[in-house]
């Protein structure tokens, strides 16, 4: 909640600033000299909130939906010595990393692969694929549970949805002031919103999507890091290495569906501008420049 109150916090810093920058400037008198009649304050809170809507309405849904769209089985009793060591190494790892124990479960896909989501860092879900049980060994296994433990401990999902929010906030105020600007300044329009408006602010919308996007694919990238750090921390670097290194072995293995890749340990290859994880090569590479600048041994 915390994390909450200062982002909503820092976003409505951000739009006072932009208010009181505005009237600096006197862009807003440059608006009614020539017969604009916007309010930029309206036109921000609106902006508000639609741009925080939608993306923290998908964060308290996010396990539900994750669950369903990749028949995510809880374990809840566990029915095999693999799911008893599942349950016990989340559990240990979880109260290592300072957060509540996490869900765990297990979905039917052959790509090596584990998620972590939730809205709370103490009531979050962990998921593992049966390709990563099948494929990897105990000790890698135990290193993708860290980096998932770890996107939980750090908040990774409640903070990439408020960063989420923040953009779209930006996308929705700027795309919308650049269909007013042309609709009365170019094209005259003297009341309500003409054909240019909706046209101008759906480009702008487009446009401004595509470079938000980038943003908060910059933030996932910089989140792998961190949780693969979290996971050398709870598991081993030696560990957490060879798990990137299976991974890169196994690249070829059918991936994840895209609506999930986003919150997914290894997401594929995409352009590396939008893509939500760093290459393999260079989180192993990071763990390893780590390990030699510390100077310490790995736990194996």
């Amino acid at each position: 909640m915390l994390r909450l109150a200062l982002f909503l916090g820092t976003n409505l810093a951000i739009l006072a600033v932009l208010s009181v920058t505005f009237r600096l400037l006197g862009f807003e008198g440059l608006l009614q000299a020539n017969g604009v009649d916007l309010d930029l304050q309206a036109l921000l809170v609106f902006s508000a909130l639609i741009g925080f809507s939608g993306s923290l309405i998908s964060l308290f849904l996010s396990k539900p939906m994750a669950k369903s769209a990749m028949g995510v089985r809880v374990i809840t009793r566990p029915r095999s010595q693999t799911e008893r060591w599942l349950l016990q190494t989340v559990q240990d790892q979880a109260r290592r990393a300072g957060i509540g124990q996490p869900e765990v479960g297990i979905f039917d896909h052959p790509s090596p692969n584990a998620f972590a989501t939730g809205w709370k860092r103490d009531a979050a879900l962990i998921a593992v694929s049966t390709g990563l049980l099948q494929h990897m060994r105990p000790g890698e296994i135990e290193a993708v549970l860290g980096h998932e433990v770890s996107h939980a401990a750090n908040g990774d999902m409640v903070t990439l949805a408020l960063i989420q929010g923040v953009v779209n906030t930006f996308v929705v105020f700027l795309s919308r002031l650049a269909g007013f600007l042309v609709d009365r300044l170019v094209l005259r329009v003297e009341r309500g919103h003409g054909p240019a408006f909706w046209i101008v602010s759906l480009v702008a919308e487009l446009v401004l999507g595509v470079a938000a996007m980038a943003i908060v694919m910059w933030f996932s990238r910089w989140r792998e890091f961190r949780a693969d750090a979290g996971g050398a921390a709870l598991a081993g670097r030696a560990s957490m290495i060879a798990a990137l290194e299976r991974l890169r072995a196994l690249q070829n293995t059918r991936p994840l569906p895209d609506e999930m890749r986003a919150l997914a340990f290894d997401a594929g290859r995409v352009q590396a501008l939008f893509a939500s994880h760093p290459p393999l090569e260079r989180r192993i590479m990071t763990l390893k420049a780590a390990g030699s600048t510390a100077g310490a041994p790995a736990r194996e």
